[in-house]
């Protein structure tokens, strides 16, 4: 049995979602190999090549893979399929579009979101918005399996695997690029940073967060989050939210402000090591999941907490 680990990269780097996804993909108990697509992707390939626990790397390097269109990539897995048994991705917004597209292909059920491998055929997976965790047996000769990469420890470097060429499948011609707005920041991605802090419907508005939430962040070197009740009242953008229908994320810091805890939050963001959460509702069911709360009008609270950062020489 030999694994095939498709890598989220930029086309000159692996990102972190990938050497955590080899943790999984290791777990299998086989070979695991390394799918880099993408357009001068030769520096990604070569980081790759260094993961610890890589036997191979395989490099598809073409125009077609170049802008994250999920039908030639699909087109290219499978046909790399008769080598391998299992297919392992990361459970990014990429790759849910991709695996899906994989499973159907070859006519097998994907198995979504893993946060545990029992053993090569049998996966748990959480359900209910991670209320509950299922475990699922694939009787499929061949696993198509994503991620949740918030549960696993990323691989450290240590390797030296081969890169070999992969051909380019045909295009099945089913979409094309057109264009692409691509949101720039200085802060880390969320899904990859250590401290997240993540404004809620409290804030009122898109100002307050660039007020209140933003500083605090800068300060601590962290990345920005909001609820989906703030992301629909557009006081942040859609990339930010976190939650069952957002990112899932798992940092060593979470800092909530003014986010009472909805069920479909928990589900994005209770696997962060610490929990800090600033709410004047002592009620609120965020209080239930953090390690530290405070019971403040956050408009008074993290304009003093960020002086404090300041004063600190954060």
């Amino acid at each position: 049995m030999t694994t095939l680990l498709i890598a989220e990269h930029d086309n000159t780097s692996i990102k972190d979602a990938t050497n955590k996804t080899l943790t999984a993909a290791a777990a299998l108990g086989a070979d695991v190999h390394v799918l880099v697509a993408g357009e001068n992707a030769k520096g990604a390939a070569d980081a790759a090549a260094k993961l610890a626990g890589v036997k191979k790397v395989l490099l598809a390097d073409n125009a077609a893979y170049a802008h994250d269109l999920a039908e030639p990539l699909a087109a290219l897995i499978v046909s790399l399929a008769p080598n391998y048994d299992a297919f392992v991705a990361p459970a990014t917004s990429r790759f849910k579009n991709v695996m899906p597209r994989v499973a159907a292909l070859l006519d097998v059920m994907q198995v979504s979101e893993i946060i545990k491998v029992v053993s090569p055929d049998t996966f748990e997976r959480p359900i209910y918005a991670g209320n509950a965790i299922q475990t699922v047996k694939s009787k499929d000769a061949k696993k198509v399996i994503t991620v949740r990469t918030s549960t696993f420890a990323a691989a450290g470097e240590g390797g030296s695997a081969p890169v070999e060429d992969a051909a380019a499948a045909a295009d099945p011609g089913l979409s094309s690029f057109l264009g692409e707005e691509v949101a720039k920041s200085d802060r880390p991605e969320l899904t990859s940073a250590k401290i997240i802090v993540s404004g809620g419907r409290a804030m009122q508005s898109r100002e307050n967060f660039a007020k209140y939430i933003e500083p605090l962040a800068d300060k601590l070197g962290a990345g920005v989050g909001a609820s989906r009740a703030a992301v629909d009242a557009g006081y942040a953008p859609n990339d930010w939210q976190v939650g069952q229908t957002g990112k899932v994320v798992a940092p060593e810091l979470y800092v909530a402000i003014g986010i009472s805890g909805a069920i479909q939050h928990l589900a994005g963001m209770k696997d962060s090591k610490v929990i800090v959460a600033i709410n004047k509702d002592e009620d609120a069911p965020i209080f239930q999941v953090a390690d530290y709360g405070l019971v403040a009008d956050l408009y008074q609270a993290v304009p003093e907490l960020t002086d404090a950062l300041g004063k600190l020489g954060k």
